[in-house]
């Protein structure tokens, strides 16, 4: 009997210790996963260059009536407030001539008469490029020295060299033999026309 109840201890003994062991051979070990790396964040393209300003030019040459020497060039770029104009001129009678924007680019008449008038999309009476009205046109006098030549460098506002109604893209650009009175309507009684020239874009 006692060697019977010895055996059977044993066994629960066994089982026992079984037991605990295949308790301990279930338990799962959870590894950490492992950690993404942040991707850098793209750097942010430099915004574009702004676009070249847009820059025009007009050569003149004397009209065949005029029998004038006058000829030269005049540039033109957009600027802030307006367009610059440069203006290098030779072969003029000393002193003051009116030069104005026409509303034609066509220099065919032997009088440039074929420019038609000032340039004035807004319909204004003419004047000083400096009034508070005057046609878009209207630069006012150019002055040459005893040696007939003129230079002169100034930024005339109400006109651009794009697309649109006040563009002189295409127009025709005229010396005259006098100088412009600013008052007189609607040429400023500048005389004739000396050297005529139409208004190119510059590519």
């Amino acid at each position: 009997m006692k060697h019977l109840l010895f055996m059977l201890l044993s066994v629960a003994v066994a089982a026992g210790c079984g037991s605990k062991s295949s308790k301990k051979q279930t338990v799962n070990t959870v590894k950490p996963e492992p950690v993404a790396k942040a991707e850098p964040e793209p750097e942010a393209e430099p915004p574009p260059p702004p676009p070249p300003p847009k820059e025009a030019f007009v050569t003149l040459a004397p009209t065949p009536k005029s029998k004038s020497k006058t000829k030269g060039t005049i540039t033109f770029m957009e600027v802030e407030g307006g367009v610059e104009v440069t203006a290098e001129l030779e072969g003029l009678k000393p002193g003051d001539h009116a030069w104005h924007v026409h509303e034609k680019g066509d220099c065919s008449a032997p009088d440039a008469s074929s420019a038609g008038g000032h340039f004035n999309p807004s319909g204004k009476k003419h004047g000083a490029p400096d009034a508070d009205e005057h046609h878009e046109g209207d630069f006012g006098n150019l002055t040459a020295g005893k040696d007939g030549k003129a230079s002169k460098t100034f930024v005339m506002k109400g006109i651009t060299l794009g697309e649109g109604d006040t563009s002189i893209v295409g127009k025709g650009f005229i010396v005259h033999e006098k100088a412009d009175d600013m008052k007189t309507q609607p040429t400023g009684n500048a005389g004739g026309r000396i050297a005529c020239g139409v208004i190119e874009a510059k590519s």
